[in-house]
C-alpha cells in the first residue's frame, strides 16, 4: 500500500509541475491532429455593415473617436530568480514523501522574450528505497502567454538515466535543431511548468475557467482549469494564505480522467504564489505543500 501510495503522490508531483505520467503508460503515442483544446477567441468582431445606396447623401453625424485606452496593469509578473520549495506528503504516511523545487532562472528579452524554467524532483529517505528519483526538467516558454517552445526532461529514476531535449513544433513544416528531437502539438501548447505559470497570470477575478494543450514529455493532454472561489485560506509550512481555489481537469483523447481530483491554490494577491496542490486518490489525499518562497 505505502509503495503504491508514494507512486501516486510522485505521478501527481510530476504532471502539475515537472511533466508526469512519464513512464506511467509504455506505449509511446502520437499526439492528435485534431484541436483538444479551446483558445479561439470568444468575442468575434461583428462584420462591418455596408450602407444602403439609397441613404449615401444622408449626413451622418460623427463622434469624436475615443482616446485609445491603455492596456491593464497585468495581474502577475513573474520574478527572475524566484524560487519557491516544497513539500510533497502523503496526511496518512504523516511525513515528507518528496520535495519539489520550481526556479524562474532566467528571463531572456531577444524577440517577443522568453522564459528558462527549471523543477526538480526528489524524493526523500525512507521512499528512496521504494521509489529513487532525482529529476530535473527544463521549460523554455513564450514570455508573453507562456507557450511552450522546448521542454527537457534530465531524469535519474530508480538508478536510469535518461536525457531528452524536445523542440515543440506547431507546424509541419517545422524541423527541429540539431540535437534535438521534435514533437507535433497544437499552437498554444504548453509543459507541465510553463502551465503553472500561465495560469498564475490568469485574472481570475474577470475568469473562471481556461483551458490549454499541455505536452508533458509523452502525451498531448487537454488541461482545464475552472475557478472554484476567491477565499479559502490555507495553511502551509511557509505561512498562512488565503488563496483562490482552481479545481484542475486532465482529458485524455477525448475522456476526463477519472482516477484523481486535482486543486490548485493560489494566493489572492499580486504575487499568485502556488501554496498548496492536492490531488484527491481513491486510496488517500497527496499535498504539494509550499515550505519557502525567494
Amino acid at each position: 500500500m505505502i509503495k503504491r501510495l508514494v507512486w501516486l503522490l510522485l505521478i501527481f508531483i510530476l504532471f502539475l509541475v515537472a511533466g508526469a505520467f512519464i513512464y506511467w503508460k509504455m506505449n509511446r503515442s502520437t499526439p492528435r491532429t485534431t484541436p483538444v483544446a479551446s483558445n479561439w477567441p470568444t468575442n468575434i468582431p461583428a462584420p462591418a455593415v455596408t450602407p444602403n445606396p439609397s441613404e449615401a447623401h444622408t449626413k451622418i453625424p460623427t463622434a469624436e473617436a475615443p482616446k485609445p485606452t491603455p492596456p491593464p496593469e497585468p495581474i502577475f509578473s513573474l520574478r527572475q530568480g524566484e524560487t519557491l520549495e516544497y513539500n510533497a506528503n502523503i496526511p496518512k504516511l504523516n511525513s515528507t514523501v518528496a520535495n519539489l523545487k520550481i526556479v524562474a532562472v532566467e528571463k531572456r528579452n531577444s524577440g517577443k522574450g522568453s522564459w528558462h524554467l527549471q523543477a526538480f524532483a526528489h524524493t526523500e529517505n525512507p521512499y528512496r528505497m521504494v521509489f529513487e528519483l532525482d529529476d530535473q526538467f527544463d521549460s523554455y516558454s513564450d514570455a508573453e502567454k507562456m507557450t511552450s517552445f522546448q521542454y527537457e526532461m534530465h531524469l535519474s529514476e530508480r538508478g536510469q538515466k535518461v536525457d531528452s531535449v524536445e523542440r515543440l513544433l506547431t507546424s509541419q513544416h517545422e524541423a527541429p535543431p540539431m540535437g534535438t528531437s521534435g514533437a507535433r502539438v497544437l499552437p498554444g501548447t504548453r509543459d507541465p511548468i510553463s502551465m503553472l505559470e500561465y495560469l498564475r497570470s490568469v485574472d481570475w477575478n474577470h475568469t473562471t475557467e481556461v483551458h490549454s494543450p499541455v505536452y508533458d514529455g509523452h502525451k498531448l493532454y487537454d488541461v482545464r482549469a475552472v475557478l472554484l472561489g476567491k477565499s479559502f485560506p490555507v495553511v502551509v509550512p511557509a505561512g498562512k494564505y488565503n488563496t483562490i481555489k482552481i479545481e484542475i481537469h486532465v482529458v485524455d483523447d477525448g475522456t476526463d480522467m477519472k482516477d484523481a481530483h486535482f486543486l490548485l491554490y493560489l494566493t489572492n494577491d499580486s504575487t499568485r504564489l502556488p501554496v498548496l496542490m492536492e490531488a484527491v486518490l481513491p486510496v488517500a489525499t497527496a499535498r504539494v505543500e509550499l515550505t519557502k518562497a525567494k
